[in-house]
């Protein structure tokens, strides 16, 4: 059986390196396209075979990364000013290269035109389905690992904040299951040539999502709208998401995951409470003098 390589793009990041795992984890060899040196060693701890450093706007450096390999997993960095622009050269080099397929991690509802970092993702598309590659898209809904960062700060404070309105519904997503469906397109034929839109269960409001932390914390935890008007300059990139989420939502069925995987998708619940195991266990830590 011959080993295929596989391009990671991003492979360090936080959902690009869960692909990498998935990867390496059934046999393939990853490499992993990365910005530094020290992003390299994340991806290679996360089970790269090898690392490639250079940057999406580099064509040579983008060229060098893709010489060799079989197929490739490419997810753009969020909110990129020229995502679409970088992403079709992108599509391009893959064509240069003679690699035979991409899985293209995209979002849910491309067509969305009001929401810059959705409607981007359409060009790409366009690229891959005019390119002659095998290919396949993933349309994931939000995800789990979005609340990450924040589970101390929420638990702490008892308020769950974001800056749209808490009566708003989502499906949501682990990208654990993402990867997991990346690497089963990448490395099996039964995904060729499909768009995939990937949701685990429920429709939930901020309202929900707070009482569903607050079963799993065993605290109060209340949802509060952030005026956006207070987030600065460095929020400027998101308000036209802000203002589309006040109004609508993004939901969808979990039968297409379910029946990728031939599994239940991770649950949110499930998602909150290794979060809390996290979080004790690094509570009862014991402290090293330095």
């Amino acid at each position: 059986m011959i080993r295929k390589t596989i391009l990671a793009v991003g492979a360090a990041g936080q959902f690009a390196g869960l692909a990498v795992t998935a990867l390496s984890e059934l046999g393939a060899r990853v490499r992993g396209f990365v910005r530094n040196a020290e992003h390299g060693n994340e991806a290679q701890r996360l089970g790269a075979a090898e690392v490639v450093i250079g940057d999406l706007r580099d064509l040579q450096s983008v060229d060098a990364a893709l010489a060799g390999v079989d197929a490739v997993f490419y997810i753009a960095p969020a909110f990129l000013p020229d995502e679409a622009e970088v992403g079709t050269r992108f599509v391009d080099a893959v064509v240069r290269s003679g690699a035979r397929r991409i899985v293209f991690s995209s979002v849910i509802h491309p067509v969305l035109a009001e929401l810059v970092n959705h409607a981007a993702k359409a060009p790409v598309e366009a690229a891959i389905l005019d390119s002659g590659l095998e290919y396949a898209l993933l349309h994931p809904a939000l995800y789990f690992q979005n609340y990450a960062r924040g589970w101390p700060t929420v638990v702490e404070s008892g308020v769950l904040a974001e800056p749209w309105s808490g009566e708003t519904r989502f499906s949501r997503v682990d990208y654990r299951d993402v990867a997991d469906v990346a690497a089963i397109a990448l490395l099996d034929d039964r995904l060729l040539c499909g768009t995939f839109e990937l949701f685990a269960d429920g429709k939930l409001s901020r309202e929900e999502v707070a009482e569903l932390i607050a079963e799993v914390a065993g605290r109060e935890i209340r949802a509060h709208r952030i005026d956006p008007d207070t987030l600065g300059d460095d929020a400027n990139a998101m308000r036209p998401m802000f203002a589309y989420y006040d109004h609508h939502g993004l939901v969808g069925s979990s039968l297409t995951l379910r029946a990728i995987l031939g599994r239940e998708p991770r649950t949110l619940r499930a998602y909150f409470e290794e979060l809390a195991r996290k979080s004790k266990r690094a509570t009862k830590a014991p402290h090293r003098a330095g």
